[in-house]
């Protein structure tokens, strides 16, 4: 008898419905492999041959941790392209590497996590080299081009499945746990929600990633918007990936909720559908949910409905398909024909393709900021010195791939100039660190990498060199070795090897001369030196240094088996300086016809995730670099190399670049910027701010009441939005605008005027002529990446949808454009306006609030003085209270009380009181609030009050209560 094969169920069926699909598997998995899938590293399931699976896949600007991948510029560098088909091609090229890499690597996650859309609202947040930009409108329009090349363009399948991090108003690595994001309707709904709005509507994303912190005094992981807003954007499942270890942050650090079943249970309640926790270890989260079911706080169809998110997204990435995805590996399934259609060309990876596009990447996201006296572009003969401390450095971040190909911009000038025509000095002090004894420290020859720990082109690798233990330690000897010290800032330096190696600590403790880079989660190469004062019967003097490691908080000491760190016996060091980096920078500045200034940051130092900066000034050894290069030679170009705005003095340089950190082809692509192969047409998507004292708080998240950003910013910039300069002139003329349907269509003629080939990027900004409310000062609408010919001239049209011009009305819920006349404003930059034009338009006049009938939410003000938004309860709503516990005032205009009322009542939880006023006038009501029992105990308390017809209503918030609405009755 021949034996009848089993018949294919219903989920590898292809012909059927995708919702089908996922019930008939959802139906034959059991509750205990259902619960297994929440967690990151989703086990196989065996009996059905369903693989293990594994979200999260960093790839902000290239494939990150997985090894050598092609390395684009920083997130940040490709929001100054201004160019979403770049970005878009970008996209596809690090999804067909995580496609390729996959066929080798089974590691490698097909749920990549990027982009980052978080806004760069403030330039001091460590992790600004993620974002796109300030502006909504540009970070959704970089970010939806990012997210279709991951996706690719098969209408069924998905090459790799994007996540959005992080949801939501998160712009501070400070206390980044535990913090709270106090953001009023307005903002919630004009700012951060935007960014994310409008990529998922584009349609190419998979889901979002909550943030670390708290919005509205209530964790991102258990928010109501990702209910509320987030999925009702879209049609499709969308997947929610937690942070790592955010799921115990809840109870750990947030103390949000008193055990980890109360947590988990509440965070897949609002959505979150797998937690990415204990690293591999699914053990603790699954005890958790299983918890969670006993006691009665989640319930099967709770984990059905996050395992069919889950299920979506892997159906989306054609898992369960392999002979119909395009993009499957064949090999990886013995049945599949090649020749059946397209699959996934493994050898696409590192392409000349690929090269070419991080390269022109590179190119396009250089912002020329000023260029006075005609020194740029520079010319063929010209003598070029190279100084500063990023020179020869093609720098890597926390998220980038390990480098293949790597270009300095010391190698692209020599290669474009000629090494006969550049000089080079790094400008970094050489010491040599003297003990108490009268020895130096010494670094013992390394013996030779192992073959493994050399990577292209035998380059050592840094993510194997760095924590090496098979080295020997420093020692000390009479002479020592010569140790070049780099300061980059807040006192916080590295010190390098003669031959490039950075002296860094392993987990034994050892300092030995081991990494390539600065680098790690917790950076082991970075160090402080501490003034040491000695104390004798001739009082207190200085007696040299300590060293202090930054990575343990520990100090170097000497021992009989080598240099280390510890808890006791510090060594006193004494800096014997064996060269002056001014000095050779003046030197070499002085002999040469143009010199070339490289300054700006380490991304692993001094701002990055985990830690916000300080400040916008540039490190002062980096400042004092620049101004003997400049004292030397008045033919000084500073190239700022950095992640994020300096506050730069400029006004005695001819010329200031600035580039985010370039990825593998930087170098080359300054040198041609620079040399004037390419005209440069990168464009500030963010605000450089002139000093610090521009910038508000950094927990201040209230755009419009602290006026940040381009948007609001009343103040003079360093360099605005928008801003960026050209080799070439642009002309701007003929501009005509007309309404059409649901958009504003705007016309005019832009025209190469130079005798060269370059890119412009025409900027249309609106703005609300007579509003009612603060706007802003102007908002970035549409804008395009145009190349012209030399003398071409072409007619561009940017669309502006009615959208752009309205606001959040917190009277009525709602999105609201209001009617009346409103600018339109074309130009190079947020502040270079070339053209005008007014329109009217028609829409929804403002009405009183309804307050008899609809009450005030308390969070729906106008305006406020000395308050913070809170949470009404752990699930949902918004409550008002004073700010530090003190005292504060909320403002709502236009209520209406009809022919009048008798009564006021609030809605509150705590103890204090609250004053009721009209106008500005005397208090007519004090509700005074007696201690409740917790923070959402809430209880109603009134007092009579005479009002009728139209007023402004004053309310003052005495203590540490919780304000959650206000009521009127007649």
């Amino acid at each position: 008898m021949t034996a009848q094969t089993p018949p294919t169920p219903p989920f590898r069926d292809p012909r059927l419905p995708l919702a089908k699909r996922i019930d008939d598997l959802l139906g034959r998995l059991r509750l205990d492999e259902r619960i297994a899938f929440l967690h990151q590293f989703a086990p196989a399931v065996e009996r059905l041959d369903i693989a293990a699976f594994r979200t999260g896949q960093e790839a902000l600007h290239g494939v990150a941790w997985m090894g050598p991948a092609t390395v684009f510029p920083q997130a940040v560098g490709l929001g100054a392209t201004w160019n979403e088909d770049l970005v878009r091609r970008i996209g596809e090229a690090v999804s067909t590497e995580v496609r390729a890499m996959r066929a080798r690597d089974d590691r490698v996650g097909l749920n990549v996590w990027a982009p980052t859309v978080n806004l760069l609202r403030h330039p001091l947040w460590g992790r600004n080299e993620e974002g796109y930009s300030e502006d909504p409108k540009l970070t959704s329009a970089i970010a939806t081009a990012y997210t279709r090349g991951l996706r690719g363009d098969h209408p069924t399948y998905w090459r790799t499945a994007p996540v959005l991090k992080h949801w939501l108003a998160h712009n501070n690595e400070t206390n980044r746990d535990t913090t709270s994001s106090s953001v009023r309707p307005r903002v919630l709904h004009e700012y951060d929600l935007r960014a994310f709005r409008e990529t998922v509507e584009a349609g190419a994303v998979a889901g979002v990633m909550p943030a670390y912190n708290l919005v509205n005094g209530r964790p991102n992981h258990v928010s109501p918007y990702l209910n509320e807003h987030l999925r009702a954007w879209t049609d499709e499942d969308l997947l929610v990936c937690s942070d790592a270890g955010a799921p115990s942050n809840l109870v750990d650090s947030e103390h949000y909720f008193d055990t980890h079943e109360e947590a988990t249970a509440a965070a897949i309640r609002a959505g979150v559908d797998s937690f990415t926790d204990h690293g591999t270890d699914g053990s603790k989260i699954v005890e958790r949910i299983q918890g969670a079911l006993t006691q009665g706080l989640l319930t099967a169809d709770d984990i059905d409905e996050a395992v069919r998110r889950q299920l979506s997204v892997r159906f989306r990435l054609g898992e369960f398909d392999p002979e119909f995805d395009p993009e499957s590996d064949p090999a990886s399934d013995p049945a599949s024909d090649p020749a059946s259609g397209p699959h996934t060309n493994v050898t696409a990876f590192d392409t000349p393709a690929h090269r070419a596009l991080a390269q022109e990447a590179a190119e396009q996201a250089i912002v020329l900021l000023k260029n006075e006296g005609g020194l740029l572009p520079l010319a063929e003969d010209t003598r070029i010195a190279v100084v500063g401390l990023l020179a020869d450095e093609c720098k890597l971040d926390w998220y980038s791939g390990t480098l293949i190909h790597r270009s300095t911009p010391l190698e692209g000038l020599y290669e474009r100039f000629g090494a006969d025509r550049v000089t080079f000095a790094e400008g970094v002090d050489r010491v040599r660190l003297r003990t108490a004894a009268g020895t130096y420290l010494s670094i013992p020859e390394a013996p030779d990498a192992p073959d493994e720990a050399r990577g292209a082109e035998g380059a050592l690798d840094p993510a194997l060199l760095a924590g090496r233990t098979d080295l020997p330690p420093l020692t000390t000897d009479a002479t020592g070795t010569d140790l070049a010290l780099v300061d980059w800032g807040d006192d916080v330096l590295t010190l390098r090897a003669p031959d490039g190696r950075y002296l860094s600590v392993a987990e034994d403790g050892y300092v030995r001369a081991s990494a390539d880079q600065p680098g790690g989660w917790v950076v082991q190469e970075t160090f402080r030196l501490e003034r040491h004062e000695s104390h004798g019967s001739h009082g207190s003097h200085e007696g040299g240094h300590l060293l202090k490691h930054m990575g343990t908080g520990l100090y170097v000491s000497v021992a009989a088996d080598g240099v280390k760190v510890a808890n006791e016996n510090a060594e006193i060091f004494t800096l014997d300086v064996t060269e002056r980096g001014v000095e050779s920078v003046t030197r070499i500045a002085s002999e040469a016809d143009a010199v070339v200034v490289i300054a700006g940051n380490d991304p692993h130092i001094n701002g990055r995730e985990t830690e916000d900066r300080t400040t916008l000034r540039l490190p002062q050894q980096q400042e004092r670099l620049l101004r003997a290069a400049r004292a030397a030679n008045p033919n000084t170009a500073l190239v700022l190399t950095s992640a994020y705005p300096y506050a730069v003095g400029h006004d005695d340089l001819p010329a200031v670049l600035w580039t985010a950190h370039g990825g593998q082809a930087a170098g080359t692509a300054l040198a041609r910027v620079l040399a004037g192969d390419v005209s440069p047409a990168g464009r500030l998507p963010q605000t450089w701010y002139a000093a610090d004292t521009d910038l508000p708080d950094l927990l201040d998240y209230d755009v419009i009441g602290s006026r940040q950003t381009y948007l609001y910013f009343e103040g003079t910039p360093l360099f605005p939005f928008g801003h960026g300069l050209s080799y070439a002139g642009f002309a701007y003329e003929n501009l005509s605008h007309r309404v059409t349907g649901d958009e504003v269509k705007v016309t005019f003629t832009l025209t190469n005027t130079s005798a060269r080939t370059a890119d412009d990027v025409p900027q249309l900004y609106v703005r609300a002529v007579n509003p009612s409310v603060p706007r802003p000062r102007r908002e970035l609408a549409a804008h395009r990446r145009v190349t012209l010919a030399p003398g071409a001239s072409t007619d561009v049209t940017l669309l502006a949808p009615l959208a752009a011009f309205a606001f959040w009305d917190v009277a009525q819920d709602r999105l609201r454009l209001e009617p009346g006349a409103y600018e339109l404003l074309v130009g190079a930059s947020s502040e270079d306006i070339r053209l005008t034009a007014t329109v009217d338009l028609d829409g929804d006049p403002a009405v009183p609030r309804p307050v008899v009938d609809a009450g005030l939410d308390a969070a729906a003000y106008d305006d406020q003085r000395g308050t913070e938004i809170v949470d009404r309860t752990r699930t949902s709503g918004d409550a008002v209270t004073p700010a530090d516990g003190g005292t504060g005032e909320l403002l709502f205009h236009d209520c209406d009380f009809g022919s009048g009322v008798t009564e006021v009542t609030v809605e509150a939880a705590g103890e204090g009181a609250v004053e009721f006023s009209l106008n500005g006038g005397p208090v007519l009501a004090v509700l005074n609030l007696s201690a409740t029992t917790g923070p959402y105990d809430y209880t109603t308390l009134s007092a009579g009050i005479v009002a009728a017809g139209v007023h402004d209503v004053h309310l003052r918030l005495r203590g540490p209560l919780r304000l959650a609405r206000v009521g009127f009755s007649g």
